[in-house]
């Protein structure tokens, strides 16, 4: 067997172990084939690799491409506390946001851009990806190492800083202290929008929001959205996405209530009764909203 070949059946054998508990069927066949065509190695910095376990214990230096076909971290940069992520929590993730063929996609955070190719393999060659990382040295490998994929294009710039593309789904992979307006906006009908949101010390869950596919005008903000928790996580914050109060707020939500909770996402309006959390502009409820009712 030759190594190509046998790279090849190491990254077949994780794509299935890391998606073993996405429930959807459709989703696990499409992350199953994402994952095996996307050689991890090639968007992690030359070797030896720092590898972790996902509950941060240091497991080994590798330089064997073969043994990053694990559950495991692989660090990025040690100085920022940046690292590769978890491969079965994107796969849970990435799941939940159901990027589709021909989706639109807009990824904040690339890093070295591994799952942003997994992304524009799982929206397709009419699908696109417009992926974000602000730390300069690591929008530069991603760019390097996703040139050859033409439904791509790296943005080396904040995501909170700058008026992000129409989107079907937005994913995050830094954590925010509430959903940033901007991040809202860009979600076309029926879009959906999955990222970290976090207290200061990085703790919190994957919040899904779903914007309604029944809308007056595409172009017209929406002030309700359906929303859920998906899994607890950890991540270190976004840059332009944390402010403090709403931090608190958070922090003070997670100790005192269930996530199970939450129902919608409510913008621009007064919080009443159902509120679980309170933020600037967005509050979290935990009534569902009826997409019949009028949305704008």
């Amino acid at each position: 067997m030759t190594v190509e070949s046998a790279l090849e059946s190491a990254r077949a054998h994780y794509a299935r172990r890391i998606v073993a508990d996405v429930e959807d069927p459709a989703m696990e066949r499409a992350l199953i084939a994402a994952f095996a065509r996307v050689p991890r190695e090639r968007f992690l910095g030359p070797p030896p690799w720092r590898v972790y376990s996902p509950i941060g214990q240091l497991i080994s230096l590798v330089d064997d491409p073969g043994k990053l076909y694990r559950d495991v971290l692989v660090v990025l940069s040690s100085e920022r506390q940046i690292n590769n992520g978890q491969p079965s929590l994107h796969a849970q993730c990435l799941a939940a946001a159901k990027p589709r063929s021909g989706d639109i996609a807009v990824q904040i955070g690339a890093g070295g851009g591994y799952y942003t190719a997994v992304l524009a393999e799982l929206v397709g060659p009419e699908g696109f990806v417009h992926a974000y990382e602000v730390e300069a040295d690591l929008a530069e490998r991603a760019a390097q190492a996703l040139a050859e994929r033409p439904n791509v294009r790296v943005h080396g710039c904040s995501a909170t800083a700058t008026p992000l593309p129409a989107a079907d789904v937005v994913y995050a992979s830094c954590g925010a202290s509430h959903p940033p307006d901007g991040w809202l906006d860009a979600l076309q009908p029926g879009g959906r929008l999955i990222f970290p949101l976090t207290r200061d010390d990085g703790g919190g869950a994957m919040l899904l929001v779903e914007r309604p596919a029944r809308n007056n005008a595409s172009d017209a903000p929406a002030r309700h959205y359906a929303a859920r928790f998906t899994v607890a996580v950890q991540f270190i914050g976004c840059a332009g996405a944390r402010d403090p109060l709403q931090a608190e707020r958070l922090a003070q939500a997670f100790a005192g209530r269930s996530t199970r909770q939450v129902r919608s996402l409510r913008r621009g309006t007064p919080p009443d009764a159902s509120a679980w959390w309170t933020g600037t502009s967005t509050w979290l409820s935990t009534e569902a909203w009826d997409e019949a009712r009028n949305e704008t």
